[in-house]
């Protein structure tokens, strides 16, 4: 049993008031609760930047403002957008991005927060598996709300200088990095392998939640001023940072929980003895595991260059879907910055139902790799079908843009829960507990990366054309399936001899009893 003095002191205050210690189920809860609410504050200080970009950058006094009437407060006429830019306080932008160069200012803020979240993502994996991630949580959670939060401050302090948006960005970034290898590294303590696929791909919609709470924030704060869209989520997730401190148990030893009588008693007839995801064994014996120790666990490096053109798509999504859909006619009429912001909600609802079909589908076939690239493999006519067909009318627009959320985050999602934790416990580790966290910001620190490069190059290739950008994300989409073509045929190997083994067992006569 570990000192009651190193739980978390909600975990204190709520066995002080029931008088009797919280049940290891009940521990299981509050990890999956907090570290959930936890993530997806982070998407949504994540996403507000692209909501708010046509605020910024209007560069559309001749297109994404020649809106029509349509629940007024969405659709609007060339007059009446004009008014309602002013009432946003964006009638001509906000300098310096409203210049003839705004969308590549704004393509260099993405890329200097992507880059920063990918170089500190490496670097928060090693500091995650030495140090108290609850305490680590709370610091990157407080610290993303203050930069978030500064970076809205300019519209107060009137601040035009780039370089000031720049920093705040950059900063931001780092302090994102420590969310991703944190979440997981818990959740990954406290959760057994049975249907790993499925409740990672469940949990895993705090992603796509993250992105839709936070576009509705930011489009319901744009009437109130561009500021507002950044210091709301700012606040929210460092509130929340105070939550993860007071609440989140980091591991059953830390709490002092037992888990032999929840993971390793024994079930009824014929159910199977759950195995804990990281063992305990030896636990304070073990050392952390090396940053080139862990990129040489079979299946982390193809992996982790798959995620690098996945989330390369996903982050051009996340960043720039709400510009494209303001910026593109939907059955000849224009959306306010507003609607486009509500309606790229529907691209991560997709996300939800594609993260699960795939952590299901993954676990029912028991072939990661498969299933990763079968998805990725589908997203390219879906990404062609939305570019070619959802300018039709806004409810094929709609269908369109659900279709493709499914099969361009079911990849996503599956490669950064259900794979990160497969090979964080790999065989090749000899029951080691402590790379968890150090193979997921390596897998998602390297996806980080094309996350960066996607989002910049979009910023530069939507000035010649919006159809060349979909090329670009139809080719990742391509790279990224075939990087797994190795690990693709070794599973259908697998499932080859598997399937022999049982032909060979079932075709054998039985044994004559003496």
């Amino acid at each position: 049993m570990t000192d009651g003095y190193s739980k978390p002191l909600g975990i204190r205050f709520v066995e002080y008031i029931k008088r009797s210690p919280v049940s290891f189920r009940a521990h299981q809860s509050i990890v999956l609760i907090v570290t959930f609410l936890a993530y997806a504050c982070y998407h949504a200080n994540r996403k507000t930047t692209s909501v708010v970009k046509s605020t910024l950058d209007p560069a559309s006094s001749e297109v994404g403002l020649k809106f029509r009437p349509w629940r007024r407060a969405y659709f609007l006429s060339p007059h009446e957008g004009r008014n309602y830019s002013a009432l946003l306080g964006s009638d001509s932008g906000w300098a310096p991005f409203n210049g003839s160069d705004g969308s590549e200012l704004l393509a260099d803020l993405d890329v200097a927060f992507l880059s920063m979240y990918a170089a500190g993502m490496y670097c928060s994996g090693q500091l995650g598996d030495r140090t108290n991630l609850r305490f680590f949580l709370t610091v990157g959670m407080i610290g993303t709300g203050v930069f978030t939060s500064l970076f809205g401050v300019g519209y107060w302090a009137n601040i035009h200088n780039f370089y000031y948006f720049l920093v705040m960005q950059m900063v931001a970034g780092l302090f994102q990095s420590t969310g991703w290898p944190s979440v997981v590294a818990v959740v990954g303590n406290w959760f057994g392998k049975s249907k790993r696929g499925l409740i990672m791909g469940i949990w895993n919609a705090h992603t796509s939640v993250g992105n839709i709470v936070g576009s509705l924030i930011a489009s319901a704060m744009l009437s109130y001023g561009w500021g507002w869209s950044f210091v709301v989520p700012g606040l929210i997730i460092a509130f929340m940072g105070l939550v993860v401190f007071l609440f989140l148990p980091i591991s059953p030893e830390s709490v002092g929980a037992d888990k032999d009588d929840n993971l390793n008693s024994p079930k009824k007839n014929g159910e199977q003895v759950r195995e804990p995801l990281l063992s305990s064994d030896s636990e304070n014996k073990e050392q952390a595991v090396g940053f080139i120790e862990a990129w040489k666990i079979p299946g982390v490096a193809p992996f982790a260059f798959c995620l690098f053109f996945v989330k390369l798509v996903a982050y051009t999504f996340l960043y720039w879907l709400p510009y494209y859909i303001s910026h593109t006619a939907i059955d000849g009429e224009y959306l306010s910055s507003e609607a486009a912001g509500d309606l790229s909600t529907l691209f991560d609802i997709g996300g939800v139902v594609g993260g699960i079909l795939a952590g299901h589908i993954s676990d029912r076939l028991d072939a990661r790799a498969i299933t990763a690239a079968s998805f990725t493999y589908c997203a390219i006519p879906a990404l062609y079908l939305y570019r070619s067909y959802g300018s039709i009318s806004l409810s094929v627009n709609i269908a369109l843009m659900f279709i493709a959320g499914i099969f361009v985050n079911g990849p996503y999602a599956l490669i950064t829960t259900a794979v990160s934790a497969d090979l964080g416990t790999h065989s090749s580790l000899k029951g080691n507990s402590r790379a968890l966290a150090t193979v997921t910001a390596i897998i998602d620190g390297t996806g980080s990366i094309g996350a960066a490069i996607g989002p910049l190059l979009t910023g530069y290739i939507s000035t010649v054309s919006w159809g060349a950008v979909f090329i670009m994300l139809m080719a990742a989409a391509l790279i990224a399936g075939l990087l797994l073509t190795r690990l693709i045929v070794a599973e259908v190997a697998e499932k080859i001899e598997e399937s022999r083994a049982r032909r060979g067992s079932a075709s054998r006569p039985p044994a004559v009893e003496v």
